[in-house]
């Protein structure tokens, strides 16, 4: 399972409404999902039954984002590749963004 969540470090605040994409290491589109009110997707948003072992992205669209907050940003776009070794466990990738920096790490 896979799941992730936004926060927005220059608003502090989570970042709603943000476009994720979820891709092979080959670039196939798996999945899409866009961020709650809590600025989170769940596994289950993401429509996958199961993940196999493997490298994956996430990329998340946060020009729109900051558009809409009438903010310009460095980044418009956020993608990170990860491997899942152990397909039966939850890897939960958090971001945190602000408009020129961002940061992220594995979560639980």
């Amino acid at each position: 399972m896979i799941s992730t969540h936004i926060l927005d470090t220059h608003l502090g605040q989570p970042a709603v409404n943000v476009e994720i994409k979820l891709l092979t290491e080959s670039g196939e589109l798996l999945a899409t999902a866009f961020t709650n009110t809590d600025g989170r997707v769940l596994a289950q948003d993401f429509g996958l039954e199961k993940i196999k072992a493997g490298n994956y992205a996430l990329e998340f669209m946060t020009q729109p984002y900051f558009a809409a907050k009438q903010l310009a940003t460095f980044f418009p776009k956020v993608v990170i590749h990860f491997s899942i070794t152990q397909a039966q466990q939850h890897y939960h990738i958090p971001l945190l963004i602000s408009p020129f920096a961002y940061s992220t790490y594995r979560g639980s």
